[in-house]
């Protein structure tokens, strides 16, 4: 009985820290799941899914724990948020698809910067770049989708660098 309770008592401390780890990563995954949101969006040539998604992506942005975060990747996100915000807002209170696009080129910048300096990725995020817009993005997959010209031309484009997953 008291190997059953020693057992119990494992996978419950065991599920506990992992269940703790998952909150952990969640803002960080919230930022960088919201900003895919945006990337789709753009990808599917829809203005008002890409409107409705960058608002998700300035929540992400405005709920993020930055008080927890050490001094220096306090510094590092202070450098970026306001740009972040800036692209975001001007996506979601637009309508014109191009114009959207003109914003997610600088907001991609600005978010490989930060992802790269806060590890926000918990999985490998793919740099690509799009030769014709000459003007990168973030993805969550290897595979060309490319979101400044959608269906247009789908797969322009090609992966330059990989962050591998931060943990």
């Amino acid at each position: 009985m008291k190997k059953i309770q020693i057992l119990i008592g494992a996978m419950i401390a065991i599920f506990s820290i992992s269940s703790v780890s998952a909150q952990d990563n969640a803002p960080k995954d919230e930022v960088l799941s919201a900003y895919y949101g945006v990337k789709n969006a753009l990808i599917s040539g829809n203005a008002a899914a890409t409107n409705a998604q960058a608002k998700d992506l300035l929540a992400a942005i405005t709920a993020f724990p930055a008080d927890q975060l050490s001094a220096a990747d306090k510094t590092n996100w202070t450098k970026y948020t306001a740009k972040l915000q800036f692209d975001a807002r001007h996506i979601a209170e637009n309508s014109n698809i191009a114009h959207q696009r003109e914003h997610f080129a600088s907001l991609s910048e600005n978010m490989f910067a930060l992802v790269k300096a806060l590890k926000l990725n918990t999985a490998a995020v793919y740099w690509a770049y799009c030769p014709m817009k000459k003007s990168y993005w973030l993805s969550e997959a290897a595979a060309i989708k490319n979101p400044y010209y959608g269906n247009e031309m789908l797969t322009c484009g090609g992966v330059n660098q990989t962050l591998p997953a931060a943990k």
